[in-house]
């Protein structure tokens, strides 16, 4: 049963792991680093440590300590309670949702890992902003991909933003880091997935006509938000593939295209 710690000192070193969270370059460096990603919020709280992860610490406004009792009384690390503004002097923003905890990241699987199992999987390239990775995993989670595998550059998905816009998405759905860009594509390809680029490029075929969903294995492409995929990400897929639009509209925000995208991959398979 964790201890239950009352703080009102907002420069408390136990604290440290949630100081400064609106400062995304600091926390960039520190969370892998230090090996921590924070999750907010009860739901989130909850599937992470449905998950497997470890819990670090937590930080609760008082309302929440009832709320979170049971989580409470099985977490085995210290529960700091604050009032609401100590939390926002340490945190630097109003935490909204009053429950904050700090969990111990695991090791990445490789993506030869990931590969020997999956049969549709999601290949991300510089997608850096954090709010479309939380939606592009939760996409994956809800229409049933198996694996996600991120070039170098990518953003955390385990990021506080990342995490609160996949409502823990990001836990159910494994995914690993390639190492070199995009020569680790061909070990994907080597496995037997057809690697399909999204752009709205006019030399695109249809998804619908590429029928991803009859395809044994399909790893899908996408690109950073504006830019798209590179031209060496273009050059090293195997088939470009784009989403019909209508009304003049050339193309969605890679959020939206990709749960477009992966319905049109999952339809038809199996599931179970």
């Amino acid at each position: 049963m964790a201890d239950l710690i009352t703080v009102d000192d907002p420069d408390d070193p136990r604290l440290r792991d949630y100081t400064g969270l609106t400062d995304v370059e600091l926390r960039r460096r520190r969370e892998p680093a230090e090996g921590l990603f924070i999750a907010e919020g009860e739901k989130v709280i909850r599937r992470a440590g449905q998950a497997g992860y470890t819990m670090r610490s937590m930080l609760l406004s008082a309302k929440w300590v009832d709320v979170m009792r049971d989580v409470i009384d099985e977490a085995p690390a210290p529960v700091y309670v604050v009032s609401p503004d100590l939390a926002e002097r340490v945190t630097g923003y109003h935490v909204h949702r009053g429950a904050l905890a700090s969990m111990q990241r695991k090791p990445l699987p490789t993506a030869g890992e990931l590969l020997g199992t999956a049969r549709r999987v999601v290949v991300m390239e510089s997608v850096n902003d954090h709010t479309n990775i939380g939606a592009i995993f939760r996409s994956a989670a809800a229409l049933g991909m198996d694996a996600v595998l991120l070039s170098p550059d990518c953003a955390d998905p385990l990021y506080r933003r990342s995490v609160k816009v996949s409502m823990g998405a990001v836990f159910s759905v494994p995914y690993a880091r390639l190492e070199t860009w995009p020569r680790d594509l061909e070990p994907v390809r080597a496995a037997g997935f057809r690697l399909l680029a999204l752009t709205p490029d006019e030399k695109a075929v249809s998804i619908d006509e590429a029928a991803p969903h009859r395809l044994e294995r399909v790893a899908l492409m996408l690109g950073a938000e504006g830019d798209g995929l590179s031209p060496k990400a273009l050059r090293a897929a195997d088939e470009w593939v784009r989403i019909p639009m209508a009304a003049g509209v050339d193309s969605l925000n890679v959020g939206a295209a990709a749960a477009v995208a992966f319905y049109a991959v999952a339809t038809g398979r199996p599931q179970g």
